[in-house]
């Protein structure tokens, strides 16, 4: 069974997110989108918010999985027995910073691989990324057109 791993805070799920999502759907039997814990970020929605923006948003995908997680991606992926990460690319310096986290990770699991598969964000929401809406939301800006319609509160 191909099972694909799509990490990330999704503070909150965008349409670029959406958009990684829908166009993967087809290539992997099924993908969990985990939500990660970074002990960088402080966020402006609780894990449950988002775990409801994202099961909403996905409730017409049969194959798409919620889930969350603390600690290393590589790890959640070993102990659910997924052998792909899934990741968008919006722009030169996510993939700079993508293919590093990429090369580390095949490091880590050099005796049970697991493969970085990259998507290109489409050009329509190459510029949406979550800290934006946030800031906009922050400021009480229109939002509402960079999210699906579960974000929309």
């Amino acid at each position: 069974m191909r099972i694909a791993v799509f990490p990330g805070s999704f503070d909150p799920i965008t349409l670029g997110h959406y958009d990684i999502v829908e166009r993967a759907v087809p290539l992997f039997d099924k993908i969990i989108i985990a939500i990660g814990q970074n002990s960088q970020k402080k966020y402006m929605f609780s894990l449950e918010q988002r775990k409801e923006f994202i099961k909403k948003t996905f409730a017409d995908f049969p194959t798409v999985e919620v889930d969350h997680f603390e600690g290393l991606t590589i790890d959640y992926c070993k102990s659910r027995g997924v052998k792909f990460i899934l990741r968008g690319l919006r722009n030169p310096a996510d993939f700079e910073f993508e293919k590093a986290i990429a090369h580390t990770n095949r490091e880590l699991t050099k005796s049970d691989r697991v493969e970085t598969i990259f998507l290109l964000t489409s050009s329509g929401k190459s510029f949406i990324s979550s800290s934006i809406v946030r800031e906009i939301i922050t400021f009480k800006g229109n939002y509402e057109l960079l999210v699906p319609p579960a974000v929309r509160v």
